[in-house]
């Protein structure tokens, strides 16, 4: 199981295991992630599994989908160029030691 950071909007660091297969957003509910806050449960429709996912580690992740796109304009604190929706990242072995940061509101 990859092991991925959550660094809170406070600098506090928490890792997880999360099962390959499993989306970021479904990891962090499962271990209990302050944070990630998940309305719609990983439907794409609600923006409040933003995330902010550091230079390196975006190149590694799938093409941002058209809905994500869209959705990222919803989130309640403004969108960066990192910004993605956990509930459309997939935990594969590659992403092991991945490190995303949490805004400091979903909603």
């Amino acid at each position: 199981m990859p092991k991925i950071n959550f660094v809170s909007a406070d600098g506090v660091t928490r890792t997880v295991d999360i099962p390959a297969g499993w989306t970021l957003m479904e990891g962090a509910i499962q271990n209990g992630v302050d944070g990630i806050t998940a309305e719609c449960g990983g439907g794409c429709a609600c923006a409040t599994c933003h995330v902010l996912v550091s230079t390196p580690w975006a190149e590694q992740l799938p093409p941002m989908t058209p809905a994500e796109n869209d959705l990222l304009e919803c989130t309640a604190v403004p969108r960066s160029p990192q910004s993605r929706l956990s509930c459309q990242i997939p935990v594969t072995g590659p992403l092991e030691g991945l490190t995303v940061h949490l805004p400091e509101r979903q909603t």
